[in-house]
């Protein structure tokens, strides 16, 4: 049994690379090729647009890719959604598509669109969203640039982004976000009905989902003596509690915990006026829940 997964080529090829690589299973990619190999024998890859992603999954040609939401919802097709996976480009979360306009227009609000030109990549989820609020509009496909067109190209754009720095820095003012996106794993439905496949592909979820937890977090381990475990515990915000066992010297208790990476800086300080003595703190590859 092997099983073909589709790894998005472009934007968000570079932080999927960093990604399967946490969680165990490099991808060896060549400058010269769009097949990609892995340690694992069940498993080969193949770089694919992320707004393709979609319709080879659903025809069959891959059994599961990594796409975003959005062009799932653009592409109309019928896929199994295995698992969410917030990362993008530059940083976790969700990136957002919005209406954007000129600095300087008249235009305040999706009705003030009335009659005009639309550019954007996303075409249908577009369409829909103006349709909804019975805003008669032109939607043109945008090849890409689409934040320079207006206002000579177009009067607005629906497009991505992440922090609105593009946005800014060509004059665009946001009006409404259109649609909230992350990257998901997506799985062709003939694919998810089958067994084995399925497994692989629920697995292959589980080690990314688990390698996108242990993102930002780190480990502590630390000694305290039986009668200062309570002021150490009262420090540590854990996923659940803390493992506690038993040392050697039965008066003494080792504890083991997960804490976010950001407040460590924080913590460990306070767990050293706690009492805790020994304290490590260790990066982590997964956190699997």
């Amino acid at each position: 049994m092997k099983i073909r997964i589709g790894i998005p080529k472009g934007s968000l090829q570079d932080a999927t690379l960093q990604l399967f690589a946490q969680a165990g299973l490099p991808i060896q990619v060549s400058a010269r090729s769009y097949f990609a190999s892995t340690a694992d024998p069940e498993i080969e890859c193949l770089l694919i647009r992320a707004q393709e992603m979609a319709r080879y999954v659903e025809h069959g040609a891959l059994d599961a890719g990594l796409t975003g939401f959005d062009w799932v919802i653009e592409s109309g097709l019928q896929v199994e959604t295995v698992a969410n996976l917030s990362y993008n480009k530059q940083s976790r979360g969700k990136v957002k598509w919005v209406l954007a306009v000129p600095e300087d227009s008249r235009f305040h609000q999706p009705k003030d669109l009335d009659g005009c030109i639309i550019a954007t990549e996303l075409v249908n989820v577009t369409k829909s969203y103006f349709r909804s609020r019975d805003v008669e509009v032109k939607v043109e496909f945008s090849w890409g640039a689409t934040e320079v067109k207006p206002p000579m190209l177009a009067d607005a754009i629906v497009e991505v982004t992440e922090t609105g720095s593009s946005l800014r820095a060509n004059h665009l003012r946001i009006i409404e976000t259109v649609l909230e996106s992350n990257t998901q794993i997506i799985a062709n439905k003939a694919a998810w009905t089958d067994v084995a496949k399925r497994r692989k592909i629920e697995n292959l979820g589980m080690m990314l989902r688990g390698a996108m937890e242990a993102k930002e977090r780190v480990g502590l381990m630390l000694n305290v003596r039986k009668e200062h475990l309570d002021g150490v515990l009262s420090v540590l915000p854990a996923l659940k509690r803390p493992t506690i066992s038993t040392l050697s010297d039965p008066e003494w208790l080792a504890v083991n915990t997960v804490i976010e990476e950001a407040t460590a800086w924080e913590v460990i300080p306070r767990l050293k006026e706690a009492k805790a003595q020994g304290i490590v703190e260790y990066p982590l590859n997964k956190v699997v829940m």
